[in-house]
């Protein structure tokens, strides 16, 4: 079983509504875990390639992918982000209209 900072990360990242986005620092915060944001990061990187986590929705704090740009990740996010309506084709996030909480 995972500690309990991991599961707190885990339900912040649970409760991002379908449509919207989040950073890392602020998952970390509603987490109660201010400045953790890497450790957001690295617990997103290990979970599995079949998890049912909205991941995707999670974004660094300029409002873009992290992943290095037309990486099989990057494309990965950026389609599950596009099927919600946050991201646009072109790669454009809509971070401003979507993020989360406002």
């Amino acid at each position: 079983m995972k500690d309990e900072a991991s599961q707190q990360i885990y339900a912040a990242i649970h409760s991002v509504p379908m449509g919207r986005l989040c950073s890392y620092g602020k998952i970390a915060e509603l987490a109660g875990q201010p400045g953790k944001a890497r450790h957001v990061g690295r617990l997103l990187s290990q979970l599995p390639k079949d998890t049912r986590l909205p991941w995707f929705r999670i974004v660094n704090s300029q409002g873009k992918i992290s992943f290095p740009h037309g990486s099989d990740s990057y494309q990965r996010q950026l389609s599950h982000l596009i099927e919600e309506s946050s991201a646009e084709e072109s790669g454009r996030l809509h971070w401003r209209q979507c993020r989360w909480p406002e």
